[in-house]
């Protein structure tokens, strides 16, 4: 059976609390936005974020020195996979807002339009990537 050395992150909040002052609420977030003074940062442990892969390699104790693979998309950050799935969205619904285009072909864009909406779907509630080749990995 094959060995796989996998990498796996979850993110920690790092939060502080200031005291700004300024004439209006955008003014006291742009000061605390650029505020890089984190001496008095505290870490939520409670909160962590979701555990996600960032990284394969083949053969065992292999980071950064296997064969490295790609990461499934349901295995990634559920932000990153919202990041990326808006930009084929976006695609699809330019395509067929665009009267410049003419009259697209609904059915050629229908077949990839509801793979997508499955993948969204599947995306906001948490849950795996539907399976597009058979392949339940």
């Amino acid at each position: 059976m094959p060995l796989w050395t996998i990498e796996t992150t979850y993110r920690l909040p790092v939060y502080r609390h200031k005291t700004y002052e300024a004439n209006t609420l955008a003014q006291a977030c742009r000061l605390a936005i650029e505020d890089d003074d984190w001496s008095q940062e505290k870490r939520d442990y409670e909160s962590g974020g979701e555990t996600y892969v960032t990284g394969i390699w083949s053969g065992s104790d292999a980071a950064y020195s296997g064969d490295s693979h790609a990461i499934p998309s349901h295995y990634t950050e559920a932000h990153q996979r919202l990041a990326q799935h808006f930009e084929v969205l976006l695609g699809l619904v330019k395509v067929l807002a665009n009267p410049n285009e003419g009259s697209p072909d609904q059915n050629f864009w229908r077949e990839r339009a509801q793979p997508a909406i499955a993948k969204a779907e599947a995306i906001l509630a948490g849950a795996r990537d539907p399976d597009t080749t058979g392949d339940a990995s």
